[in-house]
């Protein structure tokens, strides 16, 4: 049996190294184990947990070379483990106990240790490299296997470049990929290689395991480059003809890379499937050429790798497509417009028409001749003709005269190929040329004379006279046909006017002017007939003249008044019978003018029957009314049915014939002593005359020095004034004040006024308080009665006085114009 203490240091280093361990108890366990191991034997690698206490008869089995065992219940082995050998281990358990049989698989890995070096599969390493491979494409591969676990770092292989003999043209002129070890040139080597400045290269290479770290196992090689020529250049340019008939595809180059296996492809500006390459390199044209469209092609050959990288730089395929006569001439518009004028001579150009070919400009097929092959109307002939090399077409007749107005040319465009025959290209055009009229012929009249024509002298203006026509051999309706007319003499008053229809080129003498037979009765008019353009050929002659007659038929006609309207003034109070006007009228054909009046309902008014002279029958009264309007009649003396009118229109003018009056009733009216301030009355007046005389009325008090100490007169506005006391205390009774209203006239007229004018106390309200006036002694009561009785006589006397007077006076009606219009500016009490 094995010491226990044994024991515990074998457990302890099966811990170290047990890669994976699961509890048996009847399951499947994985134990990994390291390979050459060179401890102490046996070599304990796991323990089996959970055997029964009461086994017997464990059998081991899958162990051909005896290597394991256990031994209490521990799994051992009696000699280092290989994983280059044998990388795994399946042991499988037998237990037999008293009650029943068990088994369960011992999986035994071997782990890998780095204890194997890295070699070159090859041991003469040779490669070549072609002129114009690119930078990094690989020309070829080194390889290295290690017999370690290729999962493991102690597999992991870097390759790397040592040293590069001979080191010309450049010490790097190589480069190895450390992982994969493809060798391809670097820049340098892509740029300067040459198989006649070097044609073989020695590489030194390493490989090294565990991924090129310090610790790693290493091999070193030689490998032998050589370095080849290629066919790999541009091709010659290809020259094709376009509208190849076939059949299709038609090869027309080859490229070959002479290197390892490539791939190639077609790259340039042409429409796809036009060009193919094929994997032997053989460059297909798939479809006809069109020059027109495309003359020539840039085709960029690509060689790559079948991985799709590109092994060398591109060359370039160049395709010229040769031209084939397959385009028609063809005129840039189908129709052309032109005109030619009627008096051109023979030779003139009218219009050069230009066909263009799509064919190479610098080959025959592009040539082209030019024909006249149509003319409508037909006749005459020979009237063009179009330069065959040219296209100008030109007057081949000696005159357009007399031509139809408008041909249509049809024009053919042939190219040079049997220009003529049936196998040319042509095409074709229409020039429509329209003959341009030209003014060679004058207008002329039909007749030298027209009329006499009469003409009633009440004609309304705008009556036609009548119409002529000067003919025109020229186009109708164009410029040179078109007439104007004019009136040469006769038309100094320019009675007449004429209106020239442009449709027919007739002309109306139509009247623009009221005629009048006493005036004038006969009119000589010399009507001249010209073209709106100038004459190209011959001159306007007599024909071009004719003379027009017109004789005004005498109508028996009203008189005419010399006025539409009169307006007179008259000052009012005018003596009756002066004459205030004379309507002036006069009868064109002297007859006697009878004269009446209309509107005059008052007969204020009479008229002179046959001398028009208009007078006032009574006075005027301009307050009464200021304007009359009337009309007066003016009627032909041998017929009453042809008459004039006009209005008459009398202003009357102020005269200053009224004096101002006072307005109102005063006598209810007080001012309070002691005074109030501001307390007046307010005294209005008027005058009937206008402002011219009325204007502004002044008010005055008496010349009158107690008058004028007692009293005071303040203007408010034109007709109103303020009459208050002057002083403070005056002795309550009715007096009389004496003032002057005159008018602003001049002179002016002027009214005295007594106005009678109650003072008296008054309470703290303004009322009036009647106080009887202490008596010398003790009164009695029949001195009372006798005082009032004659104070009511004296107040009886003057109001009678006052009545009188303004009854004298007589004062007018006020007119609602001549009304108080100005309001008050103070408050009356």
């Amino acid at each position: 049996k094995v010491p226990p203490m044994f024991l515990a240091v074998c457990t302890q280093k099966l811990n170290m190294w047990l890669h994976t361990f699961a509890p048996c108890s009847g399951a499947n366990v994985k134990i990994g184990v390291p390979e050459n191991y060179d401890g102490i034997f046996p070599w304990y690698l796991a323990k089996l947990h959970n055997l029964p206490s009461n086994y017997s008869d464990l059998l081991l089995t899958g162990d051909d070379e005896g290597i394991f065992g256990v031994d209490a219940q521990f799994l051992y082995a009696i000699k280092p483990l290989d994983r280059e050998k044998q990388p795994s281990y399946s042991l499988q358990v037998n237990i037999r106990s008293s009650a029943h049989r068990q088994t369960f698989t011992v999986e035994v890995f071997v782990i890998d240790k780095n204890d194997n070096v890295p070699t070159f599969i090859e041991e003469s390493m040779r490669g070549s490299v072609q002129l114009g491979l690119l930078k990094g494409i690989p020309f070829m591969r080194v390889e290295a296997v290690d017999r370690d676990d290729r999962n493991t770092a102690h597999a992991e292989l870097r390759f790397s470049m040592m040293e590069q003999t001979p080191r010309i043209p450049s010490s790097q002129m190589f480069f190895i990929d450390s992982i994969t070890g493809e060798v391809s040139l670097t820049e340098e080597g892509a740029s300067t290689l040459d198989p006649e400045m070097c044609g073989r290269y020695k590489l030194s290479v390493m490989v090294k395991d565990m991924a090129g770290r310090t610790n790693a196992f290493f091999t070193s090689g030689i490998v032998t480059v050589e370095v080849t020529g290629n066919t790999w250049a541009s091709p010659d340019p290809v020259r094709l003809q376009e509208n190849l008939p076939g059949p299709y595809p038609i090869p027309i180059s080859q490229v070959k890379w002479s290197g390892s296996q490539a791939a190639y492809s077609l790259d340039g500006e042409f429409p796809e499937m036009l060009f193919t390459i094929s994997r032997e390199g053989v460059i297909y044209l798939n479809a006809p050429l069109d020059r027109e469209t495309q003359d020539q092609f840039h085709i960029s050959i690509v060689v790559e790798r079948p991985d799709g990288r590109q092994i060398a730089k591109p060359v370039e395929l160049r395709v010229m497509v040769g031209d084939a006569n397959d385009n028609r001439p063809t005129f840039p518009q189908a129709q052309y417009h032109t005109v030619v004028k009627e008096l051109a001579a023979r030779g003139t150009e009218i219009l050069t028409v230009q066909a263009a070919d799509n064919d190479d400009p610098k080959t025959d097929n592009v040539r082209i001749f030019y024909r006249l092959v149509g003319q409508i109307p037909e006749s005459p002939r020979a009237l063009f003709r179009v330069d065959r090399d040219s296209g100008v077409i030109s007057v081949q007749a000696d005159s357009m005269e007399g031509t139809a107005p408008q041909y249509t040319l049809t024009i053919t465009a042939e190219d040079a190929k049997d220009s003529g025959c049936d196998g040319s290209l042509n095409s074709s055009c229409t020039v429509v040329v329209t003959v341009q009229d030209e003014n060679n012929n004058p207008p002329v009249f039909s007749q030298h004379e027209y009329g006499p024509f009469h003409i009633p002298e009440d004609a309304v203006v705008g009556t036609t006279v009548t119409s002529v026509l000067a003919r025109d051999a020229d186009v109708r309706g164009g410029d040179s046909w078109q007439v104007d007319y004019r009136l040469e003499s006769g038309h100094e008053e320019e009675v007449f006017t004429l209106v020239t229809d442009r449709q027919t080129n007739e002309v109306s003498l139509i009247l623009s002017k009221v005629l009048d037979f006493e005036r004038e009765s006969e009119y000589i008019l010399v009507l001249s007939a010209q073209n709106q353009v100038p004459l190209v050929r011959g001159r306007y002659g007599p024909l071009s003249t004719a003379t027009v007659s017109i004789y005004v038929d005498d109508v028996n006609e009203g008189p005419v008044l010399s006025q539409s309207h009169y307006e007179v003034t008259v000052r009012e109070g005018e003596e009756p019978g002066r004459v205030i006007a004379t309507i002036r009228g006069y009868d064109p054909d002297s007859h006697p003018i009878r004269y009446s009046l209309q509107g005059d309902t008052k007969k204020y008014f009479s008229i002179g029957k046959y001398s028009g002279e208009l007078k006032t029958v009574q006075a005027l009264d301009r307050e009464e009314n200021s304007t009359y309007t009337m009309e007066v009649i003016a009627v032909d003396g041998r017929n009453s049915s042809l008459s004039a009118s006009t209005l008459v229109t009398v202003q009357i003018l102020d005269v200053n014939d009224n004096s101002p009056v006072l307005v109102g009733d005063y006598s209810w009216k007080y001012l309070c002593t002691p005074r109030w301030e501001d307390q007046a009355l307010v005294l209005a007046s008027r005058d009937s005359d206008g402002p011219q005389h009325g204007g502004r009325l002044n008010f005055s008090l008496r010349s009158d020095a107690t008058v004028r100490r007692n009293w005071k007169l303040t203007p408010i506005n034109d007709t109103h004034t303020n009459l208050s006391l002057n002083i403070p205390n005056l002795p309550p009774e009715v007096y009389m004040v004496p003032f002057t209203i005159s008018d602003s006239s001049s002179p002016p007229r002027s009214t005295f006024i007594n106005l009678p004018v109650t003072v008296c106390p008054c309470n703290v309200r303004g009322n009036c308080k009647i106080a009887a006036k202490p008596l010398q002694g003790m009164p009695t009561i029949q001195s009372t009665v006798g005082l009032l009785l004659g104070t009511f006589a004296v107040i009886g006397i003057i109001l009678i006085v006052i009545f009188v007077r303004l009854s004298y006076q007589n004062p007018k009606e006020p007119s609602k114009t001549s009304q108080e219009r100005v309001p008050l500016k103070i408050s009356i009490y």
